[in-house]
């Protein structure tokens, strides 16, 4: 079986292609035919060093594919079912633990860069039944992460208004997200072309952050005042100001991303006079992702999904991730 490595310390030319073995699954365990894996910002940050891995680390969190194969006692899955993978495969249900958080895939284990993986049976769940691999492999982290967000960490109802930063991954969940549930979208981005696509998908306002630097204060002309129930925080230090002037009266700040920065100034006494909070959010239990894969059957929502990259080709993926070009999810098909 091929699978792509990682020679340390990292770095896109440091990925290499080989060949592995596969595995016959031992108890408990299934072997698992990966078809599609997508690219997240925690994928590249592993790749060029930025997480630190192992040497010869085969990287990426997320992976669809079809089981080969199960181990002695596994009863959940049996060979020819579609399956995608866990982001946690230790948090099944309840609160974030340091414990439940462990274990990543693509980052403390190998991940889904291969043709083939053998892992514990609780690295998988089911597949939505109307989606391709490569559309299902976008859904366990970035689609979750905006799952978590709008569904489990905050109390939204029909009409609220929801904003989103960006057309990355979990932006554009978010905005299918809302929309799917009768929330009011108002998306940010530096792009006109992309504002004009996230229209599309059901944006109501439109907000270029390079020609309105002030957007917080465009945020609460657009809502009347009352500004966005939930912002979906994804920049990070540059971005946080903004949000918070942005939020609610007891609104929330989903902090999701750090892409401008890992640390900056909140402007606290705003925050606490709106009775607003910030909710730090790293995607979600195995239970989140059962009631999501649910939803979006329920809706035949379709991911948004960018471009499409074979195996050998991930080093170039990443490049165009780094390029900012993309809208939507960036695809590995394997």
């Amino acid at each position: 079986m091929q699978a792509m490595r990682l020679k340390a310390p990292g770095g896109l030319d440091q990925l290499q292609l080989t060949t592995i073995e596969a595995r016959a699954p031992l108890a408990g365990e299934v072997q698992v035919d990966i078809k599609a894996s997508s690219l997240n910002f925690h994928d590249y940050a592993v790749v060029v060093g930025l997480i630190p891995a192992a040497d010869g680390r085969i990287p990426m969190s997320d992976g669809a594919g079809v089981v080969r194969a199960v181990g002695e006692g596994v009863t959940a899955f049996q060979p020819g079912d579609k399956v995608i993978s866990h982001f946690f495969p230790h948090w099944l249900a309840g609160s974030a633990t340091q414990a439940v958080m462990a274990g990543v895939p693509g980052d403390n284990v190998d991940g889904f860069a291969a043709q083939s993986v053998t892992m514990p049976v609780s690295c998988f769940g089911r597949m939505p039944s109307h989606l391709d691999f490569d559309a299902a492999a976008t859904l366990p982290c970035a689609a979750l992460t905006a799952w978590r967000a709008l569904m489990v960490e905050t109390h939204l109802r029909p009409g609220d208004w929801v904003l989103i930063q960006g057309s990355g991954g979990v932006s554009l969940f978010a905005l299918q997200f809302a929309r799917m549930m009768g929330c009011r979208v108002i998306a940010t981005s530096s792009s006109n072309d992309k504002l004009a696509r996230l229209e599309s998908l059901g944006a109501e306002h439109l907000i270029n952050y390079r020609e309105t630097p002030e957007w917080g204060n465009r945020v609460l002309e657009l809502t009347a005042g009352h500004g966005a129930d939930l912002v979906v925080e994804v920049g990070g230090s540059a971005t946080v100001a903004q949000s918070v002037r942005a939020v609610a009266y007891s609104g929330c700040i989903s902090m999701i991303g750090v892409l401008t920065g890992i640390s900056g100034e909140v402007p606290t006494a705003e925050l606490f006079q709106k009775n607003a909070r910030i909710s730090g959010i790293t995607v979600g239990s195995q239970m989140h992702q059962q009631d999501m894969v649910s939803a979006i059957e329920a809706n035949q929502l379709q991911p948004v999904i960018d471009s499409h990259f074979p195996l050998e080709e991930l080093a170039a993926a990443f490049r165009h991730q780094e390029s900012q070009q993309h809208f939507g999810k960036i695809c590995i098909t394997i």
